[in-house]
Formats: C-alpha cells, structure tokens, sequence
C-alpha cells in the first residue's frame, strides 16, 4: 500500500514492516500448515491435527498447483496430467465434513435437549460451534437461507446438516486460492478453466519461485524491486545465467501476468477477504 511518508513529504521509519520507495509493508501472521490429502477427516495423512490446526485462521491462502504437475499427494508427475480443480474440490470436502463432525458430535441428544427445554437453536449453536468462530449472526444467516426449522433441530436431516456445515464453513473460513507455478507452460489454461469453474473464489495466479528468485536478486543488490510491481530495475553486475534468468520472469511473469501475483495474494486475503483497515498511528 502507498506509505503516508509522501504525504508528509518525509522517509518513514516503521517500528514493524518496512517501507521501500514510499510502499509500506505492514507485518501479518501466516500460519504454514502441512499439506492435506483426501480423507483428512477420517484421519488420513496428517488427518486431525492438520484440521485443528485451522482453526486458528481468520482466512486460507489455498495453494494449488496450476500447472497440474503434482497429484492429490504432491508427488511430481508429469505437468499437464492432473486437474489442479480436483484440489480445490477437495479441500472444500474435507473443511466440510470436518464441520460437520463437529456439528454431529452427540447431535441427537443435543438438538432433543434443546427442543425439549425450548432453548433457542441459534444460541445454542453458536456456543457449541465458538471453537470455529461462529457467532449467532452467522448461525443465524445460515438457518435462514437452508429454511430449516428451528423449533424442530431434532428434525433435521444429514442432508441438512450437511448443508449447514458448508453454509458455516464458507461464511468463518474465507478462502483466496493461489493457482502457483505460472510460469509453467501448463498453467495458463489451467488458470482460465478453474477460475470459470469456480466462480465464487477469488482465485490468483502466481509464480513463488519468480518472486523468491527476485527478492533474492534484490538481496544481494543486483536489482531494484519492491514486492507486487510489475518491473524491476537492474543495478548490479550479474551472470549471463542469471540475466537470462530475470529476463524470462520480467517477460514472462511480470509482463504477462502483471506481477508475480503472491503480493497480490496477501493483499487479497487480508484486505477483501477480511477487510482490514491499515491505521498509521501518530508519533
């Protein structure tokens, strides 16, 4: 984001982040979490711990790899042979029956209880779903668009229920997917199809190999480069290796594609997905 040291017509000295050419670069907490395979919810792979792990995120940065070269496990195979939609899919399976396990653990006894001592549903669930981060205005909305009856929770159906859990899971864990290894020959067409496929993400793509060899390049002050702009200025005496290496990301990534799109990521998920405000206190 534009810094507000121009405004002030002065260099800015952040305490957190940092600030290069009037961009400021404001801290975020990322939490890397290890990659989940079909059945977590059953207890595949990393299963549960890689489920409760989530639990501490506002928003999902979902990386796929767009150029189909990896399958559901992340074993390479040859780039074009798997469908990257089949991980979005997926994870979208997995989050919702995890949401649902919880939401059915001792459902019967539960919603009877509730019906019998006419408690309210809305609150009810809320309380019990607060490990999630789900309040009553998100039950609530939810309840509402699926028309269930909340007189009757013990009425519900699995099919129901189901249906809540993905209603809770879509509106507490907001979702950006990154659609990384653009700069694969494979990836382009990939990108176009799965963004139409799944209209309702926002869904960027991006080379993480592009940007890391660039900040890297800034680095060691071969280059000028801030973070999310689509050029960089060379500076420093470099390898042909090297030059013919930049040269193909500033052509091929930064041209084509306006960047190398995991700024734009970051961005995204923090201002759109959750619409943080940046506040620049006073000295």
């Amino acid at each position: 984001m534009d810094c507000v040291d121009k405004f002030f017509n002065t260099q800015c000295n952040p305490r957190f982040g940092y600030c290069i050419d009037h961009k400021r670069f404001v801290p975020v907490e990322v939490i890397d979490v290890a990659g989940l395979v079909p059945g977590a919810h059953e207890g595949k792979g990393l299963g549960n711990q890689f489920l409760d792990d989530l639990r501490q995120a506002d928003a999902f940065v979902h990386v796929i790899d767009c150029a189909g070269s990896t399958n559901e496990r992340g074993e390479p195979i040859t780039p074009g042979t798997y469908d990257p939609a089949n991980d979005i899919k997926f994870l979208e399976v997995e989050l919702d029956m995890w949401y649902l396990s919880i939401i059915k653990k001792g459902w019967e006894k539960f919603a009877r209880q509730v019906q019998q001592e006419h408690q309210q549903i809305i609150k009810a669930l809320a309380k019990q779903l607060s490990g999630l981060r789900v309040d009553e205005d998100i039950v609530d909305r939810a309840i509402r668009k699926l028309r269930l009856d909340i007189e009757k929770p013990a009425s519900w159906t699995d099919e129901e229920l189901l249906k809540l859990a993905t209603e809770l899971r879509k509106e507490t864990k907001k979702m950006v997917i990154a659609a990384n290894k653009m700069d694969m020959p494979t990836a382009e067409a990939n990108l176009k199809r799965i963004k139409e496929q799944f209209p309702e993400y926002t869904i960027i793509g991006c080379s993480a190999e592009s940007e890391l060899a660039l900040k890297e390049a800034a680095k060691k002050d071969m280059i000028d480069y801030i973070p999310g702009e689509s050029s960089f200025k060379i500076k420093g005496n470099m390898t042909d290796k090297q030059k013919q290496a930049l040269e193909f990301i500033q052509k091929n990534i930064l041209e084509k594609y306006g960047g190398t799109g995991v700024q734009q990521i970051i961005n995204s998920a923090v201002f759109d997905l959750l619409k943080y405000i940046a506040i620049f206190p006073g000295g």
